[in-house]
């Protein structure tokens, strides 16, 4: 089997490439080759029983995602995007990475032909919703996205379940949680404060909370992350019809109760290292933001989360990222 990332350089491609490297298989399928692509060069594993190509370009850029379709990957995962708030200060940037760029995608698909069908998994968002909500928030709601990131993200979900409904791809669209907590530096997502105030704290660095506490927001691990990706890039998308996304199992919790569970597990001279700064662009942004999820559609299909408290989120993030250490 032949699979392609794209965005492969992120932190969730970097986990999942490392997952299948690992595992060396997707599935029942034994991995033959490996093509990474991002626009920055994706590391290439030293040593690795599987071919591995990095590809370092503009997946935007027309062209040049083609000669990347046409060696004819059986799995693309399309993790390729500019984040929430990149993508709402800069209107044409968004826009032509987040929708175009998918376009080309699907289009340099449709123009190999001969039969060529393969899965391809977008990782969309849950920033597709926008208020008023439900409580819980299921897959039957309305998608009326209130940035231009979950915009492109819905534009791209209808494009995916169109390609796939005129048979040029078999896709399937998974609307990642915020994942949390995510490891190295902060990026330029508006939700980036979600780690920051866990991850900053646990190595002894100041961290700044933008929005009060009773802010609330649906939460995964990378490591759950990875977990939804295998699965769809292996499960029957039959039982999908042609409502091609769906949204992930996550976890449902207050700024206040992350703080909470940091205090729990790393104790309050950590937690004493938050300041509270409010902004109100990321205070505005928020508002638009679901809160919590039911997600039964995804359970029925396979899709679980190994997170049921955000103690164990932060304990995750200790294991897989700290070496299980932490500045006290």
């Amino acid at each position: 089997m032949h699979i392609l990332i794209l965005g492969a350089a992120g932190m969730v491609g970097r986990k999942f490439t490392e997952r299948l490297l690992h595992d060396g298989r997707l599935g029942a399928n034994a991995i033959s080759k490996l093509t990474l692509q991002d626009v920055v060069a994706p590391t290439k594993p030293a040593d690795t029983r599987i071919a591995v190509d990095t590809v370092t370009c503009d997946f935007a850029v027309p062209g040049a995602v083609a000669p990347l379709v046409a060696s004819r990957p059986d799995v693309i995962f399309h993790l390729a995007a500019i984040v929430s708030g990149e993508a709402e200060a800069d209107f044409d940037k968004g826009y032509r990475i987040n929708l175009d760029g998918t376009r080309y995608l699907l289009e340099a698909i449709r123009a190999v032909g001969d039969g060529y069908k393969p899965r391809v998994v977008f990782t969309s968002s849950i920033a597709v919703f926008g208020a008023p909500f439900h409580d819980k928030i299921d897959d039957e709601f309305v998608l009326t996205p209130q940035t231009s990131y979950g915009t492109q993200k819905a534009i791209g979900e209808l494009l995916l379940a169109d390609y796939s409904r005129r048979g040029f791809l078999d896709g399937i669209g998974i609307r990642l949680p915020t994942v949390c907590v995510r490891p190295g530096r902060p990026n330029k997502a508006a939700s980036g404060f979600f780690s920051n105030i866990i991850r900053e704290p646990l190595n002894g660095e100041e961290a700044v909370l933008p929005v009060s506490e009773d802010v609330r927001h649906w939460h995964a691990s990378p490591r759950s992350t990875v977990g939804f990706l295998l699965h769809a890039g292996t499960m029957d998308l039959k039982v999908l019809g042609w409502r091609r996304s769906l949204s992930m199992p996550g976890l449902s919790a207050t700024v206040g109760e992350q703080i909470a569970a940091l205090a729990r597990v790393a104790g309050p001279k950590v937690t004493a290292r938050i300041r509270r700064t409010p902004d109100p662009v990321i205070v505005n942004m928020v508002a638009s933001w679901p809160r919590d999820f039911s997600t039964a559609r995804a359970r029925e299909v396979g899709f679980t989360t190994a997170e049921t408290t955000f103690d164990d989120i932060i304990r995750i993030h200790i294991e897989d990222e700290l070496g299980g250490k932490f500045v006290a």
